[in-house]
């Protein structure tokens, strides 16, 4: 929870750069109203290529483009779900993935957002996927469980710098005693597979979408390691970090999306799944963000066909990652109201 007066200093509107990518003219925007066809461009921060984001991003653009009678999405490669957060405070991008845990730290400032706050927040959109981090370790690195990183001395891949996963994976490994005994490195996701590959980690953290597949830079890893990959044991001491943090969710499946097998060590894959929705800025009329939602619901064959990934869509689910906090797009609550799944704690952002 946040004070009164915090709440209105982060939900300052912004006139200025946004709007030109929005492709709105006027610091009014469009009104949204009845008789208004005029078409609106939104430009979407997909963090980085072959992330569940992008491709997500680049699903929801194919149903716009194919079902849409005026709206366009617009991917932009950008650098990963917290770091959205400050491209959005610098007027870069009017629209975006990102995860709760991120939306959180930045609303209470904690975590990177303690020494380099923002000073507005998007409005909420809906939930798009469900991420279930996990870990693998090379044969021959002498990791097979959480237990032996608590030990020391192993170069580990807690993801990119800047994703929301990368956040969420760092919070806990250093609640865990996993962090400060080992080697961090700190690439992209695209130089991760090169360094599987020329045995420069020991162990990763990767991810898969809403219990479907691997993200596309965890597949490539999948595909470079030449089949030396398998899921690490996780112990109860670790199990309880997940469960006690409030922006993971404990979970623990069978493995999936692997072309391998990955089960020397255990046939359980344990994650610290991570949730991500689309928000947008109050600046975006509530008609196109209202049609965003439209689009997710009526047309999720489309999505599916370019994104395997794809969440299984319903009003209910889609509602699963609000903040009641932060505002709700106005477009977005319309849409919640008609389908009955508003819930009145929850706020409307300004049309």
């Amino acid at each position: 929870m946040v004070d009164s007066d915090n709440r209105s200093r982060r939900n300052v509107l912004k006139c200025g750069a946004t709007l030109g990518v929005v492709g709105l003219a006027g610091c009014s925007g469009g009104d949204g109203g009845d008789g208004d066809d005029s078409e609106v461009t939104i430009t979407v921060g997909g963090t980085s290529t072959g992330s569940s984001t992008q491709a997500a991003g680049q699903a929801l653009a194919r149903a716009a483009q194919q079902h849409s009678d005026f709206l366009n999405v617009s991917v932009q490669e950008t650098q990963g779900w917290t770091a959205n957060l400050y491209e959005y405070d610098g007027d870069q991008i009017p629209a975006m993935g990102v995860d709760n845990n991120s939306l959180a730290k930045a609303l209470s400032e904690e975590g990177p957002f303690a020494d380099e706050p923002v000073e507005t927040l998007p409005n909420q959109g809906f939930l798009f996927t469900s991420l279930q981090i996990h870990w693998v370790g090379l044969d021959g690195s002498g990791v097979e469980s959480v237990s032996d990183l608590r030990e020391g001395g192993h170069t580990v891949y807690p993801i990119q710098p800047g994703f929301g996963t990368r956040l969420l994976t760092e919070e806990i490994l250093k609640e865990a005693g996993v962090w400060e005994p080992n080697d961090i490195l700190n690439v992209d996701t695209g130089d991760v597979p090169g360094a599987v590959e020329e045995d420069r980690v020991d162990a990763l953290c990767l991810y898969g979408a809403n219990g479907v597949n691997l993200s596309g830079w965890c597949q490539e890893v999948d595909v470079r390691s030449s089949e030396r990959l398998n899921l690490l044991e996780v112990d109860d001491d670790f199990r309880q970090v997940v469960e006690d943090h409030p922006g993971a969710i404990l979970e623990e499946v069978e493995p999936y999306g692997y072309e391998q097998d990955v089960t020397e060590y255990t046939d359980t894959l344990t994650s610290w799944s991570l949730a991500g929705q689309w928000a947008f800025s109050p600046e975006i009329p509530a008609r196109a963000t209202e049609e965003v939602c439209r689009l997710a619901i009526e047309h999720e064959e489309t999505l599916r066909e370019s994104d395997p990934t794809t969440l299984e869509y319903s009003p209910e689910a889609m509602t699963q990652t609000v903040i009641p906090e932060i505002d709700v797009h106005a477009g977005v609550a319309n849409f919640f109201e008609e389908n009955d799944v508003w819930d009145d704690s929850w706020s409307r952002g300004d049309e």
